[in-house]
């Protein structure tokens, strides 16, 4: 199919890269880029060629997170914002699903959903400047799509509730501590040839025994999606209708202190 949000790149060893396309929108995550982002990690991870896959972006930015003006649209719209709801466990659930290993290129911020997607991913490749951030708390949201279940696998309980509960940004040089970024580079520039390198090595490996060690996380990682998402979803969906979320979009553009009363 032809995609308008990203790009897909076949280097004909069995690696695929797909490219987040959007930089003038800071790859932001709506229902159009999350729809096409679902459909070619489907596409891909069946065809029987594709041995590893890099998520990239274009832009200063790897992904800016979820889109206010799509938020603004579906306050109050309870069946468009469950649609929403539904669309983002499917994201996380097919990234978790996928066959062969992900490798991140996150030569900028991830933030939001953004991080969701970097995190759900096998090998992460980051540059020195780069932020990790889930700052859904920050515009009065419950972290429902994917955060309560990738942060805490990537770094522990402790320190993922110190992030989600503050919406406070994680320097990939501190996440590279911490053991939740795999490899860490000097320049954004270097980003994306050390992933291709990466996923490369992978692609030229016995597939059998990489997509077997890969199905095998997959299943714990499974689990326990199972156990939170469907929950934390619902509870986003309930902060989507909040008055509380539309002063903090207001706030965060008009760059003052919100005023929340809980409703």
């Amino acid at each position: 199919m032809d995609y308008r949000t990203l790009r897909i790149d076949a280097a004909g060893n069995g690696r695929v890269t797909l490219t987040f396309t959007r930089a003038d929108l800071m790859n932001r995550m709506d229902d159009e880029s999350r729809a096409e982002l679902i459909t070619a990690l489907v596409e891909v991870g069946r065809d029987s060629q594709t041995r590893s896959i890099v998520l990239a972006a274009e832009g200063q930015v790897f992904s800016a997170g979820g889109d206010f003006d799509m938020m603004r649209r579906k306050h109050g719209d309870r069946a468009a914002v469950q649609r929403g709801t539904e669309d983002a466990r499917r994201l996380v659930e097919t990234l978790n699903d996928v066959r062969v290993p992900l490798v991140a290129a996150m030569h900028g911020h991830a933030f939001g959903v953004g991080s969701t997607v970097v995190l759900s991913c096998d090998i992460v490749v980051a540059s020195r400047g780069a932020l990790l951030a889930d700052s859904h708390v920050k515009v009065g949201l419950v972290a429902g799509d994917g955060g309560v279940v990738v942060w805490p696998a990537n770094m522990g309980l402790v320190k993922a509730k110190r992030h989600l509960l503050t919406g406070d940004p994680l320097p990939a040089e501190e996440a590279h501590r911490l053991g939740v970024i795999s490899d860490l580079v000097d320049t954004p520039d270097e980003v994306l040839p050390a992933a291709e390198r990466i996923a490369d090595s992978i692609a030229a490996l016995p597939p059998l025994a990489v997509q077997g060690t890969k199905k095998s996380f997959n299943v714990a990682q499974r689990i326990r999606i199972a156990e939170v998402l469907e929950l934390s979803g619902q509870y986003e969906l309930e902060t989507l209708h909040s008055d509380d979320l539309i002063e903090a979009i207001d706030a965060f553009q008009q760059k003052r202190v919100g005023v929340y009363e809980g409703r």
